[in-house]
């Protein structure tokens, strides 16, 4: 039986490995995933630090995910994912993307930013067993200031 899909809701992740990783939902199709990684679904993060946070598909969610409880945020602001940058290949430019409004935008204010993007959930598992193929973040890959 699938649980009502709401913001606070905290998830165990099955990894491939036999351990688990957390992620808590967040406004805007948001999961914020735990740095913390459980060696069963009973050895849950103790704190609010993440390795990233970025989109998920709803889908996802009941069908993947292993509901464990609600932890309320402590303010609205922080139900709410960060920023991500949307990248236009046919225009070259860059946007913004925050609480549901999209802001113009240049490339040096994107980087660090998660793209913005739904994930399902074998690739928010691969990335957080350490393969970051999906992509996500633009980074600044020299010091010439030369992007990705």
């Amino acid at each position: 039986m699938s649980k009502r899909i709401k913001v606070g809701n905290l998830y165990g992740i099955p990894l491939s490995n036999g351990k688990f990783a957390f992620g808590r939902l967040m406004k805007d199709a948001g999961i914020a995933i735990y740095s913390h990684i459980g060696t069963d679904i009973n050895d849950l993060p103790v704190n609010e630090e993440y390795q990233f946070i970025v989109g998920i598909y709803k889908t996802d969610i009941n069908k993947d995910l292993i509901y464990i409880k609600n932890i309320p945020f402590e303010s609205e602001e922080l139900e709410w994912p960060p920023p991500s940058y949307i990248y236009d290949a046919i225009s070259g430019k860059y946007q913004i993307y925050h609480k549901g409004e999209i802001y113009s935008s240049c490339k040096e204010n994107c980087i660090g930013l998660e793209a913005t993007a739904a994930w399902h959930t074998n690739h928010i598992i691969d990335r957080i067993m350490g393969d970051d193929k999906w992509g996500g973040i633009l980074k600044l890959i020299d010091n010439e200031n030369n992007f990705r």
